[in-house]
Formats: C-alpha cells, sequence, structure tokens
C-alpha cells in the first residue's frame, strides 16, 4: 500500500550497520486511523524499522515521507513536529520527576502545536485517561513497570501526535495487563483518531486488536495484510516454524 494519502511512507528502506544489514529494502505506507501491527522473529529487524520511522536512525537506503513531506535524513525533533511519537522497548521516562511532571515534560515539549482534545488538554486530563491519576505525586521510579509503560504512552500522548509507534508496550506484562493494554491502544486510536504501528511480541494479542499486519524476517518484509490473511501465508508460518502463528480468535 504506497499511495499518496499516507500519513507516513516507507519506500525501500534499508539500515546497515557495518556489514549487516538490518533493515533489507522495506516499503510500508500507513494511513490515517489506521491500527498496524508489526511481527517477526527475534532479530527480524522490527525495532530498527521503527528507529528508522522516527528519525532514531537514519536510513542508509530509501526515503521516508510524512504527510508527502520527504524525511529522510531528518532528526527525531523533525518527526515529532510531523505529529509523530514512540515509546520504546524499555520506558523511557524520567525517574527522579514526579507522574505529572512527566506530562507536563511531553506539554511543555508540544507547545501549541496542535489543538489538543479535551482529553488530552492538560496533564490531569492525560493522567485520567491513561489511568495513573493516584499515582500524579508519585515519583515515576516508584510506579510499577505497568505503570511505567502507561506514563510513557501518556508522555506521547502530551505531544498531540498523529501517528503512535508503539515498542512492545506488552513486554513483561502479565496476561491481563497486556489484554488491558491493547484495549486500550485501540480504545486511544478510536478517540483521538490516531494512526497507531505497534510492534509486539505478544503475537496473538496483536493479533485479534489489530486490523492490518506487516511482517518482517531477516529484515525484509514477508507479509503485508489482515490477521486473518497473515496467519495463513506460508512464508510467516516457516518464519515461526509454526509458533504462535494461530487464527485471531
Amino acid at each position: 500500500m504506497i499511495n499518496g494519502h499516507a500519513l507516513l511512507e516507507a519506500r525501500e528502506v534499508s539500515v546497515r550497520f557495518g556489514g549487516l544489514v538490518a533493515v533489507d529494502t522495506v516499503s510500508a505506507a500507513f494511513a490515517p486511523g489506521e491500527l498496524v501491527g508489526i511481527i517477526g522473529p527475534n532479530g527480524a529487524g522490527k525495532t530498527t524499522f521503527f528507529n528508522a520511522l522516527s528519525g532514531v536512525v537514519m536510513p542508509t537506503g530509501g526515503e521516508l515521507f510524512a504527510s508527502g513531506e520527504r524525511l529522510t535524513g531528518a532528526r527525531p525533533h523533525q518527526f515529532a513536529r510531523c505529529g509523530i511519537a514512540r515509546t520504546f522497548q524499555t520506558p523511557r521516562v524520567f525517574a527522579d520527576l514526579g507522574v505529572a511532571a512527566n506530562i507536563d515534560f511531553g506539554l511543555q515539549f508540544a507547545g501549541r502545536r496542535r489543538e489538543a482534545p479535551r482529553a488530552l488538554a492538560d496533564t490531569a486530563a492525560i493522567l485520567d485517561r491513561i489511568g495513573l491519576s493516584a499515582q500524579a505525586r508519585l515519583p515515576a521510579a516508584a510506579i510499577t513497570p505497568s505503570q511505567q509503560r502507561l506514563l510513557e504512552i501518556g508522555m506521547a500522548l502530551a505531544t498531540r501526535p498523529r501517528l503512535l509507534l508503539l515498542d512492545e508496550v506488552a513486554a513483561g506484562l502479565t496476561e491481563h495487563e497486556v489484554e488491558s493494554m491493547a484495549r486500550l491502544i485501540r480504545d486511544l486510536r478510536d478517540d483521538f483518531d490516531l494512526t497507531v504501528i505497534w510492534i509486539e511480541h505478544a503475537v496473538t494479542t496483536l493479533m485479534r486488536h489489530v486490523e492490518r499486519v506487516l511482517v518482517l524476517h531477516q529484515g525484509r518484509k514477508i507479509a503485508d495484510g489482515t490477521p486473518a490473511e497473515v496467519v495463513r501465508d506460508p512464508g510467516v508460518i516457516e518464519a515461526y516454524l509454526g509458533d504462535e502463528m494461530r487464527e485471531p480468535a
């Protein structure tokens, strides 16, 4: 799906580290309002591809565009200015600051770049939306790992994004917490008309909640379709050796 209506588009993006090709000519486009999952075995290049999509890593080949604006070679703050926010595998919160102060930082970073919905208008509203109002005065270091993941999502929302990149936000969570996180992600997409791209190792959970799945394997895109299409794809089944590849419920 490469077209002129994409909010974010990668055209034959490659990332090399010395002799290692981590991402190999991957093309993908993400339309406004889509909820897309990216899966793949360990070492498939998922996070490196995310790093390229958010300006953390500069592609060694290919082009990146946000709403038609060329972003190839741009720095992360330029991606953020285009409405692209992300989380990381290990939550990047300011541990010594209070939970509310972490959200404040995101709001200050955003400035007045975009009008915010009422539910994202201020720190209290964002904390309420992600379920952390009771923890507002605690240091970020004092809350649980699952709450730190929620806080990082709140910080990303505070920058008033149009597109949210989520890197393994369910990692380390209990089965119940994973399901709650997935529902929150879907609700945020629906409530704020976000485009969401979500990397996850919890494949079966992700498959139940996303509308489209990209599969990376050894740095290359081997499938791109609905969850039902992807779980039947012979290349995907082979890449996973059949593990985890079950029909989404």
